[in-house]
């Protein structure tokens, strides 16, 4: 029996998202009703401190850090990043205070969506392309047939392998905006 591509890849990255919505939703609901709201005005400081731990997989792919397991990485990066982004949109909740904290927060929103869109047809893509080439040597073809059979299917996935490309630029407008609050925090801060 085949699983619809929709069960398997399109409802995973919509629940992972829909759960760090609604995650959030109960999170800060529970935190207004046990009068706790304080709680969250600081949970961006953890937040962002775990969004900045989860770029030690980066560094770890451009090999700045030669040392330990890449895909434990990549596990850290997905788990801290959702974590963080879970506790920076706490820390946001549903106060309208300033443009700039809630221009973050949405290219935050796209950057997690973007690295799960990443994450679930990437994989996809390159276990169809496995698939694809022990099919075509079950068949009996020699390695240059398999090949020339699959050389527009690694093509594509070659391209879609670039999505960081893409993923790049979103989360360094993350960072820039992200920052910009920071900075904005410090500045306005009622430091008497």
């Amino acid at each position: 029996m085949q699983i619809s591509l929709f069960r398997s890849e399109v409802f995973p990255f919509l629940l992972l998202f829909l759960a760090l919505i609604f995650t959030t939703l109960i999170a800060d609901l529970a935190l207004h009703l046990f009068d706790l709201a304080w709680i969250g005005r600081y949970a961006g400081i953890p937040g962002t401190l775990l969004i900045l731990l989860s770029l030690i997989y980066s560094l770890r792919k451009r090999k700045v850090i030669t040392s330990g397991n890449p895909r434990r990485y990549l596990q850290m990066h997905e788990t801290f990043t959702w974590l963080g982004a879970l506790m920076v949109m706490i820390h946001a909740g549903i106060h309208f205070n300033a443009v700039l904290p809630w221009l973050a927060l949405i290219a935050m929103l796209v950057n997690v969506a973007s690295g799960l869109v990443g994450r679930f047809l990437l994989a996809r893509s390159r276990q169809k392309l496995i698939e694809r080439e022990k099919k075509f040597q079950l068949h009996g073809l020699s390695k240059t047939e398999t090949e020339r059979e699959l050389f527009w299917d690694a093509v594509t996935f070659d391209l879609m392998a670039k999505w960081r490309a893409v993923h790049f630029p979103i989360s360094l407008a993350f960072a820039v905006l992200g920052l910009g609050h920071i900075v904005g925090v410090f500045l306005f801060w009622g430091w008497k």
